[in-house]
């Protein structure tokens, strides 16, 4: 049977950080024998590109901006890894094609659903100026993964029910934050145009 409940949040988890998604459910597959997991994810060498992926986002999303890049270069590949998850959990549960198909939508969907949220609320921490909300934001992010994944492991059903409360909340965050990205983006423009206005004025007044 298709574990639903554990796909779904896994989905969510890895809009967020694709890589420790990966890398605890290659961890609990391999050392807690968890039958949920699928073998693949317990191999060495995808164990050891998962925490090589997570060390990297890990020091990327304490950058201020730099997180943003990273966000947006993982906008083709946490997708895609949400939707890969979904398959090999669908393989793992003997499922028939269409329930491939189904769990691939619902993992990369929910992923990307996820990303777009995390990439919204991470461009309005970076309209702030200190550095510190970006630390903050990022180690609430690995944590949140963490915890929500080891939970899902052994309580599925009441993890995804605290995953799509998440995903609501992020997205109500998000769009708050909106408002506030555009104002930073438009005052930003504005200062510009002044600088230039003034550097063209002091020009049009230099000695001849």
């Amino acid at each position: 049977m298709l574990p639903v409940p554990l796909l779904f949040t896994s989905g969510l988890a890895s809009g967020i950080n694709s890589y420790a998604v990966v890398l605890l459910l290659g961890l609990y597959g391999r050392f807690g024998h968890v039958a949920a997991v699928p073998p693949v994810l317990e191999r060495p060498a995808v164990l050891i590109a998962a925490a090589l992926g997570f060390g990297c986002q890990f020091l990327a999303g304490k950058v201020p901006y730099f997180d943003s890049v990273w966000d947006i270069v993982h906008t083709a590949i946490r997708p895609v890894m949400g939707g890969a998850l979904g398959v090999l959990m669908a393989h793992h549960a003997h499922g028939s094609v269409a329930t491939t198909i189904a769990a691939a939508a619902l993992g990369g969907g929910t992923a990307l659903a996820s990303h777009g949220v995390k990439t919204g609320v991470r461009l309005g921490i970076n309209v702030s100026p200190e550095p510190v909300s970006n630390i903050l934001a990022s180690l609430g992010e690995d944590l949140t993964v963490a915890g929500l994944m080891s939970f899902a492991v052994f309580h599925p059903l009441a993890a995804a029910i605290i995953a799509a409360f998440l995903l609501l909340t992020g997205t109500v965050v998000a769009v708050l934050l909106a408002g506030r990205i555009r104002r930073a983006w438009r005052n930003r423009r504005e200062r510009r145009l002044q600088r230039q206005a003034q550097t063209g004025h002091l020009a049009g007044q230099a000695p001849r």
